[in-house]
Parts: C-alpha cells; sequence; structure tokens
C-alpha cells in the first residue's frame, strides 16, 4: 500500500481544512487508518484513526470535537475534516495504515504504511 496525503495549506486561527490521504494498492479496506502529526522539535503523535470500515473512530484529546475521520474505501481515500484550527496545531500531518489490534490503533509503531505528510500551518 502507498499512501499520500495532500490538502494541507496555511490558515487562520479558526479556520478549517479537509485533508486527504489517497491510497494504491489493493486491500486497502483490509487497513486501520490513522492520522499523526510532527510539530518543529516535538515528537510524532497520534491525532485520529478509523477502522476498516470507518465505524470506529477514535480520536486524540487535543483534536476531538474539531477534527473528523472518515474514509471512502470505494475511491481508497481517508480524510481528515479540521476543523476550529489553533496554532498549536501547526504540524505536518501524516497518514499511515496498519492491521494492529484495535487497542493498539494509537501507536505510531504499528503502523506499517506511512504517507509523505503534508503541512498545516495555522496563523495567529
Amino acid at each position: 500500500v502507498q499512501l499520500q496525503a495532500f490538502g494541507g495549506g496555511l490558515v487562520q486561527t479558526g479556520g478549517s481544512l479537509r485533508l486527504s490521504c489517497a491510497a494504491s494498492g489493493r486491500l486497502f479496506s483490509n487497513y486501520k487508518m490513522g492520522w499523526f502529526r510532527q510539530a518543529p522539535g516535538k515528537e510524532r503523535e497520534f491525532v485520529a484513526a478509523l477502522s476498516w470500515s470507518g465505524g470506529y473512530t477514535y480520536y486524540s484529546d487535543s483534536v476531538k470535537g474539531r477534527f473528523t475521520v472518515s474514509r471512502d474505501n470505494a475511491d481508497n481515500t481517508v480524510y481528515l475534516q479540521v476543523n476550529s484550527l489553533k496554532p498549536e496545531d501547526t504540524a505536518v500531518y501524516y497518514c499511515a495504515a496498519g492491521r494492529m489490534v484495535i487497542s493498539a490503533i494509537r501507536r505510531g509503531h504499528q503502523y506499517i504504511y506511512w504517507g509523505q505528510g503534508t503541512q498545516v500551518t495555522v496563523s495567529s
């Protein structure tokens, strides 16, 4: 599976973006998908994830209520709608795919495939 994330950009505080992650390869629907981010000088952190069907979603406390993750298995795409953006959301956002158990879905090292990242910058 190859992943390509796009949709980032420069927005003002309170703005919105829709990040997309296009997957190539077969059996995309077999993978759990996650979004992570890494800000300059900080470690990579979990943002959101969802099950293979999209029926179960998971969020970090810092984005819950502002971000929404979804997927379209027919189109091999995962989305991250990011609303009410804050300057602290500034980071490179990565999508990832894995087959871990649900209890490990927030653990980055459990993911097998990673996209190249898309920059989100929120100005104050």
